[in-house]
């Protein structure tokens, strides 16, 4: 069975309602390991032979976070400057993350109405992923659509539990299915499970 690292990014997780609430659907999960990059690198000085290691071990790497600036937090990204070295994760002699799986888990404070080309970020969040998708053809691995929680700011704890649910389950489906059966041409990971509560979320008006 393929195992999966969630590689997780959140400066301020104890103000966090939707990833408190996510990682709390780890427990008694198999074959997935939770790497909090705060709490490993308070400095932010990233032990890299460390976190290559880890990468070795696992066949899905999952990037879970706030949508920050349209991207990722900063340690997120220094976490991809040094670890994805040349000669290692790509370029000659790069070969040592092929045939792995990467994709974002993330939240959004915007609905994702307001992630439109008539919304109020003027693109789809999709577009704003495409370093994170290049970054894993460069280092040939398969990039998987991602799974968003969109709208964190309004969301009700019922909404919040219903998305849990869902990220307790994709995270069961990366470790229990072969890549062939995914349907990597889904805009979101979350249309695997529920179309109908996605297609929710995207007809709800801007904040």
């Amino acid at each position: 069975m393929p195992r999966l690292l969630i590689l997780f990014a959140h400066p301020l997780l104890e103000k966090s309602r939707v990833h408190s609430r996510l990682i709390k659907e780890l427990k008694g999960l198999p074959d997935v390991t939770f790497h909090d990059l705060y709490e490993a690198y308070p400095d932010f000085d990233i032990n890299v032979p460390f976190e290559q290691s880890l990468l070795l071990r696992h066949d899905v790497i999952v990037m879970q976070h706030p949508l920050y600036w349209y991207s990722a937090p900063p340690i997120m990204k220094q976490w991809i400057d040094l670890v994805l070295e040349h000669g290692w994760a790509y370029g000659k002699g790069g070969t040592q993350l092929t045939g792995k799986m990467l994709c974002n888990f993330l939240s959004a404070g915007s609905t994702l109405s307001s992630y439109t080309n008539e919304g109020q970020h003027a693109f789809p969040i999709r577009q704003f992923l495409l370093p994170f998708q290049q970054t894993a053809a460069l280092c040939h691995m398969q990039y998987l659509p991602p799974f968003v929680v969109p709208g964190s700011h309004q969301l009700g704890k019922e909404m919040i539990d219903e998305y849990a649910s869902q990220y307790r389950q994709l995270l069961q489906m990366l470790t229990e299915i072969t890549v062939a059966a995914h349907d990597s041409t889904a805009t979101f990971l979350n249309d695997w499970l529920t179309p109908s509560l996605h297609t929710q979320a995207l007809n709800n008006g801007p904040e």
